[in-house]
């Protein structure tokens, strides 16, 4: 790689990560995290379940997280029930075609959400109208509601139970952000009901 390419773009580049994860994690936003785990671990002890959704790359996200609690995240341990509503392309084209793309994961929450389950809404700008939409729905029915959102916050600072607000407004950092706050509550809830 060239110098030029090196210090013209690739430096620049980290150096807003570096200053974007500074932004995230202070003691309040870990704070945050904390309770968003306690409240994660308790809905997993009360037998509910974690329900995830996002576009693009918050999708993939939203998959993710949702792999980390089935699978495993450093532990050998039972699964954990947590669905991805970002996944079943059968029902993302129905609802889209059928009804509106708003509405993609607000109705699966109506099919899915028990009172007591957990909806985390990822969306970099918080104004991501079918997470909003699912957030508005899974409140109607008794869900804890938890956002993932970039700096502003948006529509889902406002209407969710917890939000995490990156310390970014772009959103490659706003999304490298999520992951690192939402890998430390896979891992805190992990150890939390799988003491070694």
């Amino acid at each position: 790689m060239s110098t030029k390419l090196r210090n013209r773009i690739i430096e620049p580049i980290l150096a807003e990560h570096e200053a974007a994860f500074k932004a995230s994690f202070g003691s309040e936003s870990i704070r945050l995290l904390e309770q968003i785990g306690e409240q994660i671990t308790a809905a997993f002890q009360r037998g509910n379940k974690i329900l995830l959704c996002g576009n693009g790359g918050s999708a993939a996200d939203a998959q993710h997280i949702a792999a980390e609690f089935i699978g495993r995240f450093k532990k050998e341990r039972k699964s954990l029930p947590a669905i991805a509503l970002t996944t079943d392309t059968s029902i993302l084209t129905a609802l889209a075609n059928d009804y509106s793309y708003e509405t993609i994961f607000a109705r699966q929450v109506e099919g899915l959400g028990e009172k007591g389950d957990v909806l985390i809404g990822l969306s970099t700008s918080g104004t991501s109208k079918n997470v909003v939409e699912a957030v508005k729905r899974a409140k109607e029915i008794g869900l804890i509601t938890i956002g993932f959102t970039g700096k502003s916050g948006g529509d889902l600072k406002k209407l969710c139970d917890f939000n995490f607000s990156a310390g970014s407004a772009k959103t490659p950092h706003v999304q490298e952000m999520h992951i690192t706050a939402l890998h430390a509550i896979s891992e805190a809830v992990e150890d939390a009901l799988f003491p070694a």
